[in-house]
């Protein structure tokens, strides 16, 4: 669920909070009525949209703080879970303390004062306080104003650190008062929940708050209806709340979350099958059924024979482009594993049902490597794809355009020049976008709707050597059909990673020349093209061409390629190397793709840890892919965890697919059904690497749901369709299709 959305959703109409009954009543300062809620009445209608100062002691400086983190209303703080929880033993009496341990106590305090010291900035608090077993000092260091809070006749519950010698005392680490209308032992005894919170609202004044708000997670509003939790075995909404919140085991979070996790998978799956009806029944695109007169001249003119894995992911797509149906599908594999042939053949059907196919690339370099792949092998059927891209010549460019208005060119490559000016198709059948990690969700988009020929959009196939976390998400929620072609080419091995510190930066220069001096090549790879970039220390690729031209490298011949470049220049820079006249390329990250040199065996990547996971594994797909076994060396000192995080995870494994998984976990989701390809998830509670089961579950429940009810119309549906709509706020009719 996509909680900006949510959100505003619930917090919006403003016009409920009249009907509240809102706990408590008149209050003065925030801490002396705080917790009222906690003995309070039911809330009434309206209550989960309810602002945050309708709950009994939050002032306004409460509510602002709250809306800096996101809580605008009720339900947004009910809805903030602990990150984790304190876990303290009951209260305990004076007499029964041992020294040494940690402990919570119920006391009367007696006396109460600030004792001076010597030592500048330091205040000591102590406190003489009492039960009916014995006394104790409480000690407070530089908490002074607790002398305007505290008063002697005050009952307390304190957590601390024990001392029985040379003077008992307990040095307190949490505390509450009592009696002042908070639930006893919120801070102090039990699980005490922390959540994540700011310098301005900490994880204490949140647990107060949300003390103050027990009569709401009490009648928190159900939105699965009870066969779903019967079948799945689910708690209610608000008893999971309840336990979330006021935990009275350790069990009860995990069960709770579980719970709150799948309800937001189902609203999830329902909402993306709800999404892919709409689009089967709301968009037409122009069936491109096989005759195999074109097609089957490229097959037979293939110098190879596909595979088996090939020709699978073939006919699911010939299937899909015969429908009317849009396809949106993805085409996994490896490196080299064999999708550009699969894409031609694709391209072939389009052609061959007469209309057009675009294939959209991140690069100029990469356009001009399918241009030739798809010119030698479309030759056969008669087909010369025509290349667009910002290099080309004006009135050459607007030739081309010509050609593809008018339909007489039938297979187009380009890049992002596809996407702006006065590109038109005539009948835009195929959309194929490779390295589709590298262009936004609403740019594929865009290019999928110039179909013309009376159709709504065009048939796409995204194509990636590496999933990145979003399109992995995508995926497992259902939002796109998924070809794999598992496994590496033959006779292709695994490329030797490594992570190189900078004390052993001239073994690993040895290496490199014992490589170069047996007459084979290496790329090394830099994070900018010049230094000073942003005030960072990263390695530049200038800089680094003329040092080791002069140093290390000296006796070998240094190359120097990067996106600053004239195109011109850049590419004599490549083709220079893939012809052999350069040992050593340095580059920025421009060689990712569309550069295949068979005679490059070493890949340097410096300052490895400022790329992402799909970068890494991609740039090291690079070498290694001729006759010779392929090394990669990278070269970091990460200042961040998930910067070493990454680095293990690519000296680990070579799977491709298995890398996505691991950045999956380490990235997030990034943004279900907004723009954001990775980064912090905007599921409030499900988390796709650790809820797979529940994932699983929710898929089969929407399933069975929808063939129950296909427009959740049934009474029992009713909430659970609100909540569809309410996450999908875009598509407000998605389940009316």
């Amino acid at each position: 669920m996509a909680p900006g959305a949510t959100t505003r959703a619930r917090c919006h109409n403003r016009t409920q909070v009249a009907s509240v009954s809102v706990p408590g009543g008149a209050f003065g300062r925030e801490r002396a009525s705080l917790g009222h809620g906690a003995h309070a009445q039911r809330p009434g209608p309206g209550w989960w949209a309810a602002d945050l100062s309708h709950l009994p002691g939050v002032g306004p400086a409460s509510v602002r703080r709250a809306a800096a983190i996101g809580l605008r209303c009720v339900g947004d703080l009910v809805e903030h879970l602990p990150s984790r929880y304190l876990a303290y033993d009951t209260a305990r009496p004076i007499a029964g303390l041992a020294d040494g341990e940690e402990a919570t106590i119920r006391v009367v305090l007696d006396s109460i004062a600030v004792v001076p010291t010597r030592r500048r900035g330091l205040r000591i608090v102590r406190a003489r306080v009492h039960d009916d077993s014995g006394t104790i000092t409480a000690v407070w260091f530089n908490q002074a104003y607790l002398l305007d809070l505290l008063q002697p006749g005050d009952e307390v519950m304190l957590r601390g650190q024990v001392s029985l010698r040379p003077q008992r005392q307990v040095t307190v680490k949490a505390h509450e008062v009592l009696g002042a209308g908070a639930s006893a032992g919120v801070h102090t005894e039990g699980l005490v929940p922390v959540y994540p919170a700011t310098e301005g609202l900490p994880a204490r004044r949140l647990r107060e708050m949300v003390d103050a708000a027990r009569p709401w997670v009490r009648a928190a509003p159900e939105v699965l209806p009870a066969w779903i939790r019967d079948r799945v075995s689910l708690p209610s909404r608000a008893d999971a709340l309840v336990a979330v919140h006021f935990p009275r085991s350790a069990r009860e979070p995990r069960t709770a979350r579980r719970r709150l996790a799948f309800e937001e998978l189902l609203i999830l799956q329902l909402g993306l099958i709800a999404v892919r009806r709409h689009e089967e029944v709301a968009r037409r695109a122009l069936p491109l059924g096989p005759t195999g007169e074109v097609t089957g001249r490229v097959r037979d003119a293939l110098p190879f024979v596909l595979t088996a894995e090939q020709e699978r992911v073939s006919r699911q797509i010939a299937r899909d482009l015969a429908r009317e149906r849009p396809m949106r599908r993805l085409l996994q594999g490896e490196v080299g594993a064999g999708k550009t042939v699969v894409a031609a053949l694709a391209c072939a059907q389009a052609v061959e049902a007469g209309a057009q196919a675009a294939i959209l690339v991140p690069t100029e370099t990469l356009a001009e490597q399918h241009l030739r792949t798809l010119d030698a092998l479309l030759a056969p059927a008669g087909i010369v794809p025509v290349l667009i891209t910002g290099n080309v010549p004006r009135a050459e460019r607007d030739r081309r355009e010509m050609a593809v208005a008018t339909g007489t060119a039938a297979v187009v490559v380009g890049t992002q020049a596809l996407l702006v000016g006065g590109v038109r198709f005539r009948r835009l059948g195929l959309v194929v976008v490779d390295e589709q990690h590298r262009f936004g969700v609403e740019q594929r988009q865009a290019l999928a709707e110039r179909v013309g020929g009376g159709a709504d959009a065009a048939h796409l196939l995204y194509m990636t050597a590496t999933p990145i976390p979003r399109t992995l998400a995508l995926t497992a929620y259902g939002d796109l059909r998924v070809s794999a072609i598992r496994g590496r080419p033959p006779g292709r091995r695994d490329v030797a990673t490594r992570w190189v510190r900078e004390d052993r930066r001239e073994e690993a220069y040895e290496e490199v020349r014992a490589e170069l001096r047996r007459g084979r090549q290496a790329y090394v790879i830099c994070p900018m093209v010049v230094g000073d970039e942003a005030g960072t220390a990263a390695r530049s690729a200038v800089e680094e061409a003329r040092r080791l031209a002069d140093g290390p490298f000296r006796d070998f011949r240094v190359g120097l390629a990067h996106g600053a470049q004239r195109p011109d220049e850049r590419r004599g820079a490549m083709a220079a190397f893939a012809g052999g006249d350069t040992d050593l390329l340095v580059a920025t990250t421009v060689v990712e793709v569309g550069i295949d040199v068979p005679n490059a065996t070493v890949m340097v990547i410096e300052d490895a840890d400022r790329f992402g996971l799909a970068q890494l594994h991609q740039l090291r797909g690079r070498v290694g892919r001729g006759g010779h076994p392929g090394t990669c060396l990278v070269f970091a000192e990460p200042a961040a965890e998930e910067g070493g995080r990454r680095l293990e995870a690519l000296v680990q494994t070579n799977d491709g697919f298995r890398l996505a998984d691991i950045d999956l976990d380490i990235r997030g989701e990034g943004s279900i059904m907004g723009l954001r390809q990775s980064g912090p998830t905007d599921l409030r509670f499900a988390r796709l690497s650790r809820d797979r089961r529940s994932l699983a579950q929710a898929r089969r429940i929407a399933k069975v749901a929808l063939a129950r009810d296909p427009r959740l119309e049934q009474p029992e549906h009713v909430l659970l369709a609100a909540a569809v709509r309410e996450a999908f706020p875009d598509m407000p009719r998605l389940l009316d299709a």
